[in-house]
This record gives structure tokens, sequence and C-alpha cells, in this order.
């Protein structure tokens, strides 16, 4: 599993853990490798509750991915969420020495390093620094400052900071579980890769991915990350008002909601009814397809408001961050019947349902082009495009690793030399012996022969 083609994503969900092996194709295209589901028995809203729980849910998820694949998996890039995760604006620059050589990748790099480097509020840790837009001395709304010339470079970011606590046991999960941690990725970043096209990044959209224990937010908009974040509700809050207002168990509540849920009463008529077997030999249930529908409509009206407020806080009704896309739904949550249509009633905004089957190979299982896969085939996607640069920045090095290679092969080379001169030295003694010795022989020959 050394190859930069083939990376592995782990979804450590409320509800699922999923880990997904996938593989670059010729054609540019996510090849699914192998695939592994396991139930997530100790997470609750996005956050690790119980270690040994969570543990032997990864394994259970990462075996079955391996007996899938046939491969054996080493490191992991997680993904992470939760009711912890927060987001904020944060405006940095630096100073460069000489004005008049041109910006590169180590300019962006020290000063997304310098921004890291940020004071948070205690136990708090930064998980991602987004540049959204550069400013190269008086110059603004520079998207690309590599290659431009200027002594002061200035940016906005995003940036992305959850809890440590959090963090870190999510780390020791995976080291527990026998695998190394390569990186941590904000899920609905990772989502976002796997749904979003180019066009509506440029234009304005919201990716709204529903999971089991948080609904995660992300607003892009002229191609760039603009705002995050995570609402500690999900599909499980639907699932619990199903149990409670049915008087049935989880497990018949979650069939409940995944055979005949909708989330519009509208569409069910007053005759339509469902038997529920009763427990142990009790009589069954009769539940009315309507009634089902109201209470899940109610919650999930309240989820869509938390959502749309945030939406109204990144400011969509100003014309010029206006979300011309409109909204995306992915997730578990975004399977339920009816959902697009209600979305649309309450934001007055455009809908669609968004698949993961864009960036997936055309014979792909059609089970991973489900919206409850779009985390993990993200992450995959994420992964597979950072060890393409690793790999492309070896074969094209920067000028910092050509200036360390010239140094190596001058301290080669100078070695070389010594060595050389050495041979050199040793070389007249030897030949003076050899002459010292020849011309002894030849003198006692002519003696000889007199």
């Amino acid at each position: 599993m050394e190859n930069d083609n083939i990376a592995v994503g782990l979804d450590i969900g409320t509800t699922k853990i999923v880990a997904m092996i996938g593989r670059r194709n010729d054609y540019g295209k996510m090849e699914v490798l192998g695939i592994g589901k396991a139930k997530s028995l100790g997470v609750h809203r996005g956050v690790v509750n119980n270690i040994t729980q969570t543990i032997q849910s990864i394994q259970q998820a990462v075996q079955d991915a391996e007996t899938s694949s046939g491969m054996k998996i080493k490191e992991v890039v997680v993904g992470i969420a939760g009711q912890h995760i927060r987001s904020l604006q944060h405006s940095d620059y630096i100073t460069r020495q000489d004005g008049e050589e041109v910006i590169t990748e180590e300019d962006i790099e020290k000063l997304c390093n310098q921004v890291h480097k940020l004071v948070m509020l205690p136990g708090e840790e930064i998980l991602h620094v987004l540049p959204q837009d550069f400013k190269v001395d008086s110059q603004a709304e520079v998207k690309e400052p590599i290659g431009m010339y200027g002594a002061r470079l200035e940016a906005n970011f995003h940036v992305v900071v959850g809890q440590v606590s959090s963090i870190r046991n999510v780390g020791r999960c995976i080291k527990s579980a026998g695998l190394e941690l390569s990186a941590i990725t904000l899920e609905p970043l990772a989502s976002a890769r796997a749904v979003l096209s180019q066009e509506e990044k440029e234009a304005g959209v919201a990716l709204v991915d529903i999971g089991g224990g948080t609904t995660d937010l992300a607003i892009f908009k002229d191609g760039i990350i603009r705002h995050t974040a995570v609402i500690p509700f999900g599909g499980n809050v639907i699932t619990d008002d199903i149990k409670e207002g049915c008087s049935i168990i989880e497990k018949q509540a979650e069939l409940l909601k995944i055979k005949f849920g909708s989330a519009w009463p509208g569409e069910n008529k007053d005759n339509e009814i469902v038997s529920i077997p009763g427990l142990r030999g009790r009589e069954p249930k009769e539940i009315s397809l309507k009634n089902l529908s109201k209470i899940i409509h109610a919650r999930v009206i309240e989820i869509i408001e938390q959502v749309y407020m945030e939406i109204k806080n990144y400011g969509h009704e100003e014309q010029k961050k206006k979300l011309i896309a409109g909204i995306v739904l992915t997730g578990g949550g975004a399977q339920l019947q009816h959902i697009k249509q209600l979305v649309e009633y309450i934001t007055g905004m455009d809908t669609r349902i968004g698949y993961p089957n864009e960036h997936l190979a055309g014979d792909s299982d059609p089970e991973t082009t489900s919206p409850m896969y779009a985390t993990a085939v993200g992450l995959v996607l994420n992964s597979l495009e950072s060890k393409g640069k690793s790999s492309l920045m070896k074969r094209f090095p920067t000028e910092e690793t050509k200036k360390e290679e010239d140094e190596k092969i001058a301290s080669e080379a100078t070695t070389h030399k010594e060595v050389e001169e050495e041979i050199k030295e040793e070389e007249p003694k030897d030949r003076k012996r050899f002459f010292d010795k020849w011309a002894e022989k030849f003198k006692e020959f002519l003696d000889n022969a007199e």
C-alpha cells in the first residue's frame, strides 16, 4: 500500500464507520477497490465518547475493506465533524526580504504556517487554514499570487477550529486499531469535494450533509470556501422522535423512516397504515403513515431552519453573496423522500440531491454512488490529490529542494576531488619505488655480465 495512486478514507460517523480504498484510473476517475462498513457504537453527534467500541467498529470496517479488496491497509485519512467544530475569518501578512523575486509556494506556506500559530481558546486547535484571496502590495483580490512580484503578501483566511481532546481521541482510536493517521479532514470539505462541481462553487452553493448525528454545512462562492458550520442534529433525532411518537423500538423506527418515511405529510392518505410486529408475542402495532410523516416533517423543518439561519448569517440575501447554485443535499438523510421539495419550500432556493458519481469510474457499484458515501469518496479523492502533488514535487523540485540537491552534489564532488588528489600523491611514490627497484636489478645484471 505504498502506492501513490492508492488511498484509504475512513469516515467515522455517528451511525456508521466506513473504510474505502480507492485508486485513480488512467482516465483520472476514482476506482473503488474495496469498501467496509460497520455500525458505529462509540460516537455521539460526531464526537467519540467510547474509545473501546469505536476501535472495534474501525477494525471491523477496515477488515471488511481489506477482505473485499485483497489489500492490507496501513494508513488512512480521517474525516472529522462534531458540535465542537467552529470556523472564523482571519487576515494575516508577511513581509518578503526581496520584492524583486517572484512569490513562490514557500511564501504562501510561510504565511499559512504563521496563521497556524494563532492563539486559540483553551483546549482548541486549528484544523484547517484555507486561504480565500490574496493581496500583493497594494493589489487586492488576487486569486493566485505565485509568480507575481511584491514585498508584502497578505491574505484572508477561513480557519477551522476543533477541540484538542476530540481530535486526540480520534487519533488514539486510529492508532489503537493498528493504523497510521496520514491526515485529518473536515467532513463537509470532503463531501464537497465528492459532490460539487467547479461551476457550482463559482456560482455560489451551500452543501448540506445530513448525517446520523450532525448536519454539516459548507458554503462556496467564487470557487472559494466561505463558511463552514456543524449543526448538532441529524437523522438520529428523527429516528428518536418516531420511536417516542409511535412507542416502538429504535430498530423498528429506523426501518420505518427508511422504507415509508416522507418529509411531506400531504403525500400520504389517511387510510395508509403499516403494521409493526409486536414484541415477544404481543399484538402488532398499526401506524398511520400520515402521522409518521408529520413526526418526520416537524423535525426536518427544525434541522433545515437551523441550516438556513447559518446561510443567512453568511449574508446570502446580499447580492454580492448570492448563492446562485442554491443548495446541494447529501449524506444519508438526503435519501429521505420529498426532502428536496421541503428544503425548496422553506428556503426558496434551488435544491438538488448530491451523488458522488461524477468523480467515480463508470463501472462503480451503485451502492458507492449513494449520498451516504459522499464523505468517504471525498476523503479518498483529497488523499489521492495530495499524494499526486507530493509525487509531482519530487519530479519537479522547488528552488529550495534544488538548492539542497546542488549542495549535496557539490559536497560529493569535493569528496571525489580529495580522494583523487590522495591517489595522485600516492602514485608518484609507487612509481619511484618501482623505478628504483628496476635500476637496482639492471645494475646487478650489468655487474654479473662483466
